[in-house]
């Protein structure tokens, strides 16, 4: 049974605002006393998550559920898909283009930093459709 939900709307292209989302869930969790590591977990792999769909992806959607054992997030986005996803998750390896790289991100460490960071990590890619990333980490005690 889910504590609670939350739904956010990632916009494209808008670097001022990405991390919001993640900084918003920090605050949720703080508030009902996480575990500083279960924490930690999440906002890592979420604010990666979501500064790709603002690269990549022109935005999306975020849901995540908190529950009494875990965090679930989903995020959603209609972007260009992963054509490659094993390649994705190399370590190094980017397609940021040179604006984004001049502003500090785009380093290719943003797939290996969520599987690292999460328990659970699923990428659903379809070329020319979209991406889904499921994500759970589970709460530590």
């Amino acid at each position: 049974m889910s504590l609670f939900e939350l739904h956010y709307d990632v916009p494209g292209d808008d670097f001022t605002r990405a991390g919001e989302a993640s900084g918003d869930v920090k605050a949720h969790l703080k508030k009902l006393g996480f575990d500083p590591s279960t924490v930690r977990n999440v906002v890592i792999a979420l604010y990666e998550a979501e500064i790709n769909m603002v690269i990549h992806a022109g935005g999306g959607e975020i849901a995540v559920s908190v529950d009494p054992d875990c965090i679930k997030m989903e995020l959603t986005d209609h972007g260009p898909g992963i054509p490659d996803i094993e390649l994705a998750m190399t370590e190094g390896y980017s397609t940021a283009p040179d604006n984004v790289r001049s502003l500090g991100f785009g380093a290719g460490m943003g797939l290996p930093n969520i599987k690292k960071y999460t328990d659970e990590m699923v990428i659903e890619s379809t070329v020319g459709v979209g991406t889904t990333m499921k994500l759970r980490v589970d709460v530590k005690e």
